[in-house]
């Protein structure tokens, strides 16, 4: 990697130069062999990753797959750590991922673990990947652990985009009905509502509600606008504290119908979490405490460090899950069972495999059934709309006949 920097000399004199190290340190001590003392010095991937890199910039999930899934490969093949990272950094496609890659392979020169210089990347690698691969360093798989983590993060992919694709096509409905009925309301039925006013017929009451519901959109429209703007400014606020976090995480998994299909997904991922981990020799504490940190709930999280407290204290974990509601009983008989028999792991996997179908059936029974419930409401709300509009003109036009 190249640098710029800035020197003293030993007459004083200052001096600009660049020079080529694995890593800034390197660079900085051999400037400092030389007799140069550093005033200033910048890596040129640094210069430019400013204007690489934007706020939103992010490496997907299915990136991360993938390159488990390459590291998995190469170790097989008997590659070494530092000359399989520089081939899949000089590789990448994900210019952030690349850049994040050079990175790695720096650091490694330099002598620093996988492990070490994966968890210096934490929007990239979570602590349950690091972790993950610190315990493949100490049993000598790292090959398995790659694999075991390219087939775990798949699973994760697979679940949470089926997750997310079931809520967008609600989600856009809502939005199609909301922005439908709000052209109605301030640009079509004040237009109406103006002729079946200056006829001086007698007006029905369901039109009359109408009517006043157009009038309020259109006089104080941008007070309910400016609301929800601040609305979503105090949301977006609370859900940065950790109280408000825990708040909606717990009003995500009671919410109705929504909420069984999150208890599902979050129950899949524990069970998977702790599968994968133990199945890697990583002890049944540090497995829980892991887990609690990437499980993506805080309510969940919770839970999970307080069964952690009780397994440490002596308890057994389906003892500790069963303190807490949010476990159902199907989950704390299987993992008793696990306990009994010795068999933990492939009770957790199984129960992995169990919640993934039941998120997966929750998913296509929401979207069977909120396609038609959806176009059903939007035509009933616009067919209500001019209904009672219509209804009033048609009677005017009747009586000028």
């Amino acid at each position: 990697m190249l640098f710029k920097y800035k020197v003293v000399d030993q007459t004083g004199a200052p001096k600009e130069g660049s020079i080529d190290a694995a890593t800034k340190d390197l660079a900085i001590s051999s400037l400092q062999r030389r007799g140069f003392i550093v005033t200033s010095i910048v890596g040129e991937e640094e210069k430019t990753s400013i204007l690489q890199m934007s706020f939103f910039e992010k490496i997907p999930l299915k990136d991360v797959v993938i390159l488990s899934r390459q590291i998995s490969t190469l170790f097989n093949a008997q590659v070494s750590a530092l000359k399989a990272f520089t081939m899949l950094a000089s590789s990448a496609e994900n210019t952030l991922l690349a850049r994040k890659l050079r990175q790695i392979t720096d650091d490694l020169q330099a002598g620093t673990s996988i492990s070490g210089a994966l968890s210096k990347h934490p929007d990239t690698f979570s602590n349950f990947y690091v972790n993950m691969v610190r315990a493949g360093e100490e049993s000598g798989k790292l090959n398995e652990v790659f694999s075991y983590l390219a087939d775990y993060l798949n699973r994760e992919y697979e679940l949470t985009q089926k997750t997310k694709n079931a809520l967008i096509y609600p989600a856009f409905v809502v939005l199609v009905f909301i922005a439908v009925m709000v052209l109605m309301f301030t640009m079509v039925i004040p237009k109406l509502s103006s002729i079946i006013q200056e006829s001086g017929q007698a007006v029905p009451v369901y039109t009359q509600i109408v009517i006043g519901i157009s009038n309020f959109f259109v006089n104080y429209g941008v007070f309910v606008v400016i609301f929800f703007v601040v609305l979503g400014l105090y949301l977006w606020r609370m859900s940065r504290t950790e109280s408000g976090k825990t708040y909606l995480d717990s009003l995500k998994i009671s919410t109705p119908v929504i909420g069984n299909l999150y208890r599902k997904l979050y129950l899949a991922r524990i069970s998977d979490n702790l599968d994968t981990m133990l199945s890697s020799g990583i002890s049944i504490v540090r497995a829980i405490d892991i887990s609690s940190d990437v499980v993506g709930n805080k309510v969940y999280g919770s839970i999970l460090k307080k069964s952690g407290e009780s397994v440490k204290e002596g308890s057994s974990l389906s003892d500790a899950f069963a303190k807490h509601e949010e476990m159902p009983p199907i989950m704390v008989q299987m993992v008793k069972v696990g306990e009994e028999t010795g068999s933990l792991g492939s009770i957790l996997k199984t129960l992995g495999q169990f919640y993934k179908r039941e998120v997966d059936d929750a998913v296509d029974t929401l979207v069977g059934l909120i396609e038609p419930i959806m176009i059903v409401l939007l035509g009933l709300g616009v067919g209500v709309l001019l209904t009672s509009v219509l209804v009033p003109i048609y009677n005017i036009a009747g009586g000028i006949q």
